[in-house]
C-alpha cells in the first residue's frame, strides 16, 4: 500500500514520507534525528530502510536533522548542486551526498522522482514529483508565485501536499517588520490562501483527488482560516469539498493522515 503523509509541517519543521512498501523516501527532515526515529517508529518504519532523503532547498526547517539522520543510518541524500551549495548539514560520506544539476528524472528503488523548479529565496529549491504504478504525487510547498511548470508538473496528480502558508490580513496586521513581510508575500517567498485555492482548483479540474495543505506559519495563519479560504475558492470555482475532493491540513507537530487512503 502506498503511503504519503506529511511528518511535521510549518515555519518549525518540514518533513514527509512516501513508501511504497519496499522503498522508503523521506522529503525534507526539519526535525532532530531523534523525532524523526520516533515518528517512524510510530508509523514501523525502520529507519535503516530509509532509502533517501530528497531536500527542496537549504533552508533550516527543511535540512535541520538531514545530516544527522543521514550519518545515523547511511542514507543518501539527493538535492540540487545550488541546495547541496547553501546547505549545512556537516560532513557526510561522498557516496551519500547525490547533487542534481537538472531536473530530470531519478529512480529510488521501484518509484521514480522528478525535481521542478520553485520560486523561492533559495540557491536552486525544487518541489518533487513522485510517480509509482502509473500514479502521480507530489510535494509542492515555499513558492511565491504559482508558475506555469508548477501547474504542468502537478497536472494529473492523485494527491499534492500544498503550501497554504499565510492569511493575506494576518500577515498586513500582524508584528513582523515590513522587510520580513514584503519577503513573505514577494515573488520568492510563499502562497497565501487565496493563492493556494486558485492553484488547487486548476489541479483538481486537472484530476487532483485529495490535496493536503502545509506550511503554515504559526504566526500569520490557522488551519481553519486556511482551509475555509481555500475551500472557498474552490466552491467559488464550482468545486466542493467532500465532493469532488478531499481536502485537510497537515499538522505542525504530528503526522497527518496518509493521502493514499481511500483514493
Amino acid at each position: 500500500m502506498i503511503n504519503f503523509r506529511s511528518i511535521v509541517s510549518g515555519s518549525s519543521g518540514n518533513c514527509s514520507i512516501f513508501s511504497d512498501g519496499e522503498t522508503n523516501i523521506l522529503i525534507d527532515c526539519g526535525l532532530s534525528g531523534k523525532k524523526i526515529t520516533a515518528f517512524l517508529n510510530e508509523m514501523e518504519v525502520d529507519p535503516h530502510e530509509i532509502n533517501g532523503i530528497l531536500v527542496t532547498h537549504e533552508h533550516i526547517d527543511h535540512t535541520s536533522g538531514v545530516g544527522v539522520f543521514s550519518r545515523k543510518y547511511d542514507i543518501p541524500v539527493i538535492a540540487s548542486k545550488g541546495t547541496w551549495e547553501g546547505m549545512e548539514i556537516g560532513k557526510i560520506e561522498d557516496k551519500n551526498k547525490i547533487a542534481f544539476l537538472k531536473n530530470e528524472p531519478m529512480c529510488i528503488g521501484g518509484i521514480c522522482v522528478t525535481p521542478f523548479d520553485i520560486p523561492h529565496d533559495a540557491n536552486q529549491p525544487t518541489g518533487f514529483l513522485i510517480e509509482k504504478s502509473g500514479k502521480r504525487y507530489a510535494v509542492a510547498t515555499d513558492m511565491g508565485y504559482i508558475t506555469d511548470e508548477v501547474i504542468d508538473t502537478l497536472s494529473g496528480c492523485t494527491a499534492v501536499i500544498l503550501e497554504a502558508n499565510y492569511d493575506e490580513q494576518m500577515l498586513k496586521n500582524g508584528s513582523y517588520p515590513a522587510v520580513l513581510k514584503e519577503r513573505i508575500s514577494g515573488k520568492s517567498g510563499h502562497l497565501d490562501n487565496r493563492d493556494t485555492g486558485v492553484l488547487a482548483s486548476k489541479l483538481v479540474k486537472l484530476g487532483t483527488k485529495r490535496i493536503m495543505l502545509g506550511h503554515l506559519s504559526n504566526e500569520n495563519n490557522s488551519p481553519e482560516i486556511a482551509f475555509a479560504e481555500v475551500a472557498r475558492e474552490l466552491e467559488f470555482n464550482g468545486i466542493y469539498v467532500g465532493q469532488d475532493v478531499q481536502l485537510s491540513i497537515a499538522p505542525r507537530y504530528e503526522k497527518s493522515e496518509n493521502l493514499c487512503i481511500n483514493l
